[in-house]
């Protein structure tokens, strides 16, 4: 069996649901307490043995390259300040991975985003973060799918459990046979149903773990809504040829992509920060008290 090593994350799109604030930043660049979002996805990532980073970008994303890469003069800064402790912190964020960018010129989708490093991921199974989406775990998200594949070697997608009256947010899972458990076959994703129409309450996440066919299965995937090519779109049609699974991801789920779960996972990473979890703690409960 292949080890897992490389993992897609797609980071081209334009963040609008978060202007003005990402008018001129990408939306993954947007802080939880003292790190970007895009940095706790890689380091999910790096934490389930991923070594190769493939950052999927577009305009306006410089910011993320600059992130995990070098910065000698604020380095040098450090060093003549003697923060030690935050000169090592910077600089362990460029090894974290092996790093490799790909401009997608025209956003035409998460699938024609997956189908661009196609050349870079090569003939083996590799993983797909959103640049939105935090699962909090001890065991990180990643591992977990991985995990399902090495008993099933084959496509597993990340799902959680929503309330029936969110099914149309999200893209829903139909369990083969009407099966449940934490791992389940699939036999179909319908994107974004109605309440009355969904077959299950089990939501697609912001990970995935695929086999190279995607690829092909891509390259046949008919451009839907805003001529955009969709990931779903081409799972399906792997599903004709391939089983796939989807695994109940353990964890909080954040949408960072969504303006309230962002602050409440502001609020989560805040009362587990090492420097600032009693204090911001206090500082909440005397608000709750004034109400």
């Amino acid at each position: 069996m292949e080890k897992i090593r490389k993992a897609v994350i797609p980071v081209a799109g334009f963040g609008t649901r978060f202007l003005p604030a990402t008018k001129a930043q990408p939306k993954e660049m947007l802080t939880l307490v003292d790190k970007p979002v895009i940095q706790y996805i890689v380091e999910e990532a790096v934490a389930s043995g991923i070594t190769d980073i493939i950052f999927i970008t577009g305009q306006n994303k410089r910011a993320i390259e600059d992130h995990f890469d070098r910065n000698f003069e604020l380095e040098y800064r450090l060093l003549q300040k003697e923060k030690h402790s935050t000169l090592e912190q910077v600089r362990s964020i460029s090894d974290l991975a092996r790093f490799i960018y790909i401009r997608q010129k025209t956003p035409l989708g998460l699938g024609h985003a997956i189908l661009t490093a196609r050349e870079v991921v090569g003939d083996e199974p590799f993983v797909v973060l959103s640049g939105d989406d935090i699962i909090n775990n001890p065991k990180p998200a990643t591992k977990q799918l991985i995990e399902a594949y090495e008993r099933y070697e084959d496509s597993v997608i990340g799902t959680v459990e929503v309330p029936k009256t969110l099914v149309s947010q999200y893209g829903i899972v139909k369990p083969r046979n009407g099966k449940t458990g934490s791992v389940i076959e699939i036999e179909d994703i319908i994107e974004k149903p109605k309440e009355s129409e969904a077959p299950s309450t089990l939501a697609v996440t912001g990970r995935w773990l695929l086999t190279p066919e995607i690829f092909e299965a891509l390259e046949k995937t008919k451009p839907g809504a805003g001529g955009e090519i969709q990931l779903t779109d081409g799972m399906r049609i792997l599903l004709k040829h391939r089983s796939m699974y989807a695994c109940k991801l353990n964890g909080t789920y954040y949408d960072c992509g969504n303006k309230l779960e962002f602050l409440k996972a502001t609020v989560a990473f805040g009362l587990r920060h090492k420097e600032l979890a009693k204090d911001f703690d206090i500082y909440l409960k005397s608000i709750v008290k004034r109400k």
